[in-house]
This record gives C-alpha cells, structure tokens and sequence, in this order.
C-alpha cells in the first residue's frame, strides 16, 4: 500500500502546535478550561488562538470539539475549516459532522484517519487496551474458534486481518503453523514485530478493494488460508461487504472466518457510534456473509471493553467458507 505523508512544515494537518508561541498558549488555556467543563469559553479561547494561527488544522478540530460540547450550532463550520486545510481529514473532522447530522454518513471512515489513530495509539495500545479497557476479544474469540473448530485443531495457513500490535496473533500462535498479519499502521506493524508473533506482516487497507488493498503480493496467492480473524477491525469500516468478499478470496474451501462488530441495535445495517467507530446489526451481518457464499456456524454476543467506564455490547461470529 501506498502511504500518503502529511504536509511538511509548521502548519501540518497532524501538528501539535501551530508555530505561534502566543496562539499555543491559548489552546493550552482553551484545554484547561474544557477539561473544567466550560467549553464555551474554551471555543472562545481556541478563537483567538485561531486568529494568530489560521492554517491551524488541529486547532480548529479543537474549536469543532469545543463548540460541539457546548451545542454551538457553529461547530460545524469549524469542521468544515478542519476538511478545507487537510482534504484527507487525518482528524476524522468528516465524522464529527455526520455526528451532527451535517453530512450523510459515509460506508468507510477516511483511511488517512485510521491510519494515523492507530500510529499515534501504538505505544501505548496494549497497556490501554488490555489494563484500562477490559479488551478481551481475541481470547474470546480464539476460544469460539476451539469451540467450533475443536480444541486440537491446527491451523496450517492463517491470516489475522487488522493484527495491530499482535493481541490476536498471540492467541493463533499455538494452534498455527503459518501466520500472516496486515495492518493499515506501520506503527502498530512495528510493535507485532517486535514480538515476533508472525510469519509475515505487511501493510493492507482493508476499505480498498481486494485486488489492491495489499493483501496480495506476488509472492502469496489467493485462497491460500484456512483461517481468517478480524478482532476489533470491523468497527472501523460500515460496508462490510469488501472485507467479506477480501476474506473468501483468502479463504480455501472449507476455511473459518472469525471476526468481532460493535452490536447496533436500530433498523439501519450500521451506524456511526459517538466514538466515531461503526456498529452493526446481527441480520446486516449475516446477510452479508451470505451475500458472499459464507455458512454462518455460530454467533454469541459478548461485552467486548469498557469505554468511558461503559460495558460496549458487541458480537462475535465464526462463518465458514464452502468445501
């Protein structure tokens, strides 16, 4: 995959500051105040920041988070600022105006912010994930597998899709004998192969079509896995049927597909969640993977992590692909 670099130079979409000694220190006091509670004068602090910094890109999504928390209907045209000065919203400003009922909500997040999420989360992802929030989706969904495969089963070819730091791998390794990992962050990629989990790694973005999202180089061919996971992955793309047409071609006939959603309870197939993450319905799901000539063995649904101290309902599945 190619990775699209941020704009050099002081004004970068990802920046911190905004090369304004004077415009950072009011964001520093704007950020005192919201952590208060008063987030209107926090949008009226980011402001004035603003008007000595004006190609601050990460200074107004601020404003947009100040403005929003405070039900300032204006919230809006500062995200709108946001998309102007960085067209491949790093900051997923796209999102928050959906959120806002300002845009339509689109089937896949912008991959430049999925992307940098998960380079700026990587070192820290495990401790926070595991300790903090009460991740637990690849042990429960390896065991599912036990259950469906049987606990003896060897896995000769397996791929973990979206593998991260290697949290999924981890719990592959004993029953597999060959294991791939691809993962849309270099970071995260780094930090699994530290670990030295996997057979392979590379860099794959799932929301692209399977012909180019990475998944297959040269050297591998299609069809070549018995067993496909996606822990925690789904959440961050709303259309599933491309991961799901992407897991059968990787699958040989007979293969198990393994993967988690964030549960959503309404009429719609998915939905955009405050968190900025995707939720999905069990029979959006299910007629997907039929959809894509998958036999769905089995279902549980499962509290998948905790997120501002909120058990989150999400649902876990084993389908398998014809012999």
């Amino acid at each position: 995959m190619h990775r699209t670099q941020p704009p050099s130079g002081r004004n970068a979409p990802g920046s911190r500051s905004s090369g304004d000694v004077t415009a950072d220190r009011r964001a520093d006091y704007a950020r005192m105040l919201a952590e208060s509670g008063d987030h209107a004068a926090a949008a009226e602090l980011m402001e004035q920041a603003l008007e000595l910094a004006p190609g601050w890109a990460a200074g107004w999504f601020l404003l947009g988070d100040y403005r929003m928390k405070a039900a300032d209907p204006t919230a809006a045209d500062a995200y709108r600022q946001v998309l102007a000065l960085d067209p491949q919203d790093i900051f997923g400003a796209g999102l928050k105006l959906v959120l806002l009922g300002a845009e339509a909500m689109p089937e896949k997040p912008p991959s430049r912010y999925v992307e940098a999420l998960f380079d700026d989360y990587a070192d820290r992802f495990d401790a926070a994930l595991v300790e903090r929030l009460d991740y637990r989706v690849p042990k429960k969904l390896a065991a599912l597998i036990a259950r469906v495969t049987g606990p003896d089963r060897r896995h000769a070819h397996a791929v973990d899709l979206g593998c991260g730091t290697g949290l999924m791998g981890a719990e592959l390794r004993p029953q597999t004998d060959y294991l791939e990992g691809y993962d849309l962050s270099a970071a995260m990629l780094a930090k699994a192969r530290d670990k030295q989990i996997y057979d392979a790694l590379g860099e794959a973005d799932l929301s692209l079509p399977p012909e180019t999202c990475g998944l297959f180089p040269k050297d591998k061919g299609s069809a070549r896995a018995d067993l496909v996971t996606a822990a925690d992955v789904l959440m961050y793309l709303g259309n599933l049927t491309g991961v799901f047409t992407l897991a059968a071609d990787l699958l040989r006939p007979g293969g198990y597909f393994a993967f988690s959603v964030e549960r959503h309870e309404g009429e719609e197939g998915f939905s955009l969640a405050p968190s900025l993450r995707y939720q999905h319905g069990q029979a959006y799901v299910e007629a997907e993977l039929r959809a894509q000539g998958f036999e769905l063995l089995t279902s549980e649904q499962e509290i998948i992590r905790l997120d501002g101290g909120k058990p989150i309902q999400g649902l876990l599945f084993i389908a398998r692909k014809p012999a």
